[in-house]
């Protein structure tokens, strides 16, 4: 497949290696962006098995409780693409700190929180660590010796899914032990030390050619769509698709995109251009992300997690030997086969991963929905999805986000693919949840063979992907 012109993410700081790190300091710089990654990833996986003790705490029903994790979330789709974006002008350390300083702010506040409508304010605040992901990503382009950076986009991906499938545990185990604010004393601790780490390590300077200032208007437009998409999602899964609410949420949507759209047209310096955003460099990166994650995580982290513990129509089992046999593997796999894919990709090519990743994810997938009543084909399937989705697809697309951002903006897409993550999660489990809801075995197989018809629209997107220039083979 031919590529798109040469307009490839390539930066370089103001001062640059000469050479591109590799071996002992290239390893250094991996584990102190490790760091920072984890006290994220911690952030939103340890949280999850103490939202009942949460709610016990303040008195709280569910609904209220959900906030807790949802305001996280919604943070993070917000900061990703625009820190992504202004870690163009004020460099990739300034803006690393920054938002492990803000993070610092949340956890603080979570900490001392009086009330739940506190807590959550403090997740916000802990939401916007999201973005270490992607400027992780950056820093390891800029910084690394080329034949490294696929398995340094492996090894940090690799934590995308979990810290081996144990820190949920962790967090459970520590709620019942020390009570739930014990899990933000863990992530302010971690967080500290990732900052003297990255003070030490992440190279000075500002990529050259960025543009002449930071597009706060297009960043303040892209999250005003950015609220409304998610709480369009929430009102139609909750009030139904054709409510006047979820109507109005919808018109909002669409009115803030085309506020966004106008406003980049006239920048200078834009967040992203919207002749970027139109081409095949950009836009099937991010539709392939919003698809796969809208297919994949709805089958592992919710059709399967209800049907392994429903008794009267699945397997029956505990929710801990559920997490134990349908969630532990895929995350404990995907540890090492992002790695392996980061190597293979910076050898063989990118979008070769990707499509690797992305087509047998899609039999997984399958495989899954033919055999939903058979629980060790069940458990096979979504443990190969380790493989190859949390090592393959993971690892290339957030390879190729960096390596195909445009020159001018090369904060601009790794931030917005970011962000696609939980747009496209939460999309998948709204989808499935009124069949998966049903706890029929007509209602999870239909909700699986919906997720296996958006993977497989993934898959067909994913062969528009061009290759990065470097990578055309």
């Amino acid at each position: 497949m031919t590529p798109a012109p040469p307009t490839t993410g390539h930066t370089q700081s103001d001062q640059p290696p000469a050479a591109g790190l590799s071996g002992r300091p290239a390893g250094i710089l991996i584990t102190s962006l490790l760091l920072g990654v984890l006290s994220f990833q911690l952030n939103a996986s340890m949280v999850t098995p103490a939202l009942p003790r949460i709610g016990e705490h303040f008195g709280a029903v569910p609904a209220d409780v959900a906030h807790v994790q949802s305001m996280f979330f919604l943070a993070g789709a917000i900061a990703g693409p625009v820190v992504g974006r202004w870690s163009d002008f004020i460099g990739r350390r300034t803006a690393l700190l920054l938002v492990l300083a803000v993070m610092a702010a949340g956890t603080l506040l979570c900490l001392a929180a009086p009330t739940l409508p506190v807590l959550v304010a403090g997740r916000f605040l802990q939401g916007a660590s999201s973005a270490v992901f992607a400027l992780s990503y950056m820093v390891l382009k800029e910084n690394l010796h080329p034949r490294s950076f696929g398995t340094s986009v492996g090894v940090v991906a690799a934590v995308n899914g979990g810290v081996a499938g144990l820190d949920g545990y962790a967090g459970g185990l520590m709620t019942e032990t020390l009570g739930f604010r014990s899990i933000f004393v863990v992530v302010l601790l971690l967080a500290a030390v990732a900052v003297l780490c990255i003070l030490k390590t992440v190279p000075a300077g500002r990529p050259t050619g960025a543009g002449e200032r930071m597009d706060w208007w297009g960043a303040a437009a892209l999250s005003v769509f950015f609220v409304c998409l998610s709480s369009f999602v929430s009102a139609g899964s909750a009030s139904g698709w054709g409510s006047p609410g979820s109507l109005a949420l919808l018109g909002a949507t669409a009115a803030s995109f085309a506020a966004f759209w106008a406003l980049e047209k006239r920048r200078s310096s834009p967040l992203i251009a919207v002749h970027q955003l139109r081409s095949r460099q950009v836009w099937p990166v991010i539709a392939t992300t919003v698809l796969a994650l809208a297919g994949l995580f709805a089958i592992m982290n919710f059709t399967v997690v209800l049907l392994s513990q429903d008794s009267a129509t699945g397997f029956g089992l505990s929710a801990s030997l559920s997490a134990l046999l349908f969630l532990t593997p895929a995350a404990l796999i995907g540890v090492f086969a992002a790695p392996l894919a980061g190597w293979l990709a910076g050898r063989r090519g990118w979008v070769m991963a990707l499509r690797l990743g992305t087509g047998l994810s899609l039999a997984c997938a399958a495989g899954a929905a033919l055999f939903a009543q058979h629980q060790w084909a069940v458990l096979v399937c979504v443990a190969a999805l380790g493989v190859f989705y949390n090592g393959f697809f993971l690892t290339a697309i957030n390879g190729l986000s960096v390596l195909l951002s445009p020159r001018e903006a090369p904060g601009a897409l790794p931030g917005i693919n970011g962000a696609s993550f939980g747009i496209g999660a939460s999309l998948g489990v709204v989808l499935v949840a009124p069949f998966a809801g049903q706890g029929t075995e007509a209602g999870y197989s239909t909700a699986l063979w919906i997720s296996v018809a958006i993977t497989a629209a993934a898959f067909l997107v994913s062969l528009l992907v061009p290759a990065p220039q470097q990578d055309d083979r």
